[in-house]
């Protein structure tokens, strides 16, 4: 897919996210779920639309995570924009499940977190995600708490293949920075301490 000639570039341009260049306008798919991102959407062929139309667009970056519906968002994704242009960047989230009441329980323990990556895996249809960003927090904000032994679960799944690139979502500065220095070969640490995108390891 392309760009059409006639169409205005994108604000922002472009930067590095993790390994890749990609557009700094991107596209976060958890709307794409039903109310409350629980269940699909009323229109599945409309968010099918809309997904193929941010590719056209230009938009080679989106954002999702397999706890949007649950695995709604991402299957809608497969759905529009498999097999995937080479420029498209998938960037998704682990940390938090969702339970029958729509609630986000957290989940990080290495078993858990290795589940969802698995169905991220699964749900998009791929055999390694871009960008997995580790979500520390909740709408209120980030949890004061350790991530080094979820992150460590993570770094492992890298360096089996699985996960080029990792990222800390929804984290503080303190945190942030915990993990850039007891990691001297990630790449690139936000120093607001949301959404960052890490390097390969």
């Amino acid at each position: 897919m392309h760009m059409s000639n006639d169409l205005p570039s994108l604000p922002g341009g472009d930067w590095s996210l993790g390994d890749r260049r990609v557009t700094r306008f991107g596209y976060g798919a958890m709307q794409l779920a039903g109310p409350w991102v629980m269940g699909p959407p009323a229109d599945v062929d409309g968010a099918v639309a809309l997904l193929k139309a941010v590719v056209e667009r230009g938009i080679t970056h989106i954002d999702t995570s397999d706890a949007y519906g649950p695995r709604v968002t991402n299957r809608l994704i497969r759905d529009a924009l498999s097999p995937y242009p080479e420029s498209l960047f998938i960037a998704t989230k682990v940390g938090a499940t969702r339970d029958a009441e729509g609630g986000w329980p957290v989940a990080r323990r290495p078993d858990q977190l290795r589940r969802q990556v698995d169905d991220n895996l699964e749900s998009l249809g791929v055999d390694a995600l871009d960008l997995v960003n580790l979500r520390l927090g909740d709408a209120e904000g980030p949890a004061e708490e350790s991530l080094a032994e979820a992150f460590e679960t993570l770094v492992e799944l890298q360096q089996q293949g699985v996960i080029r690139n990792l990222g800390l979502s929804n984290v503080t500065t303190r945190q942030g920075a915990a993990i850039e220095l007891s990691r001297e070969d990630l790449a690139e640490l936000d120093a607001i301490g949301r959404q960052p995108a890490l390097g390969p390891a």
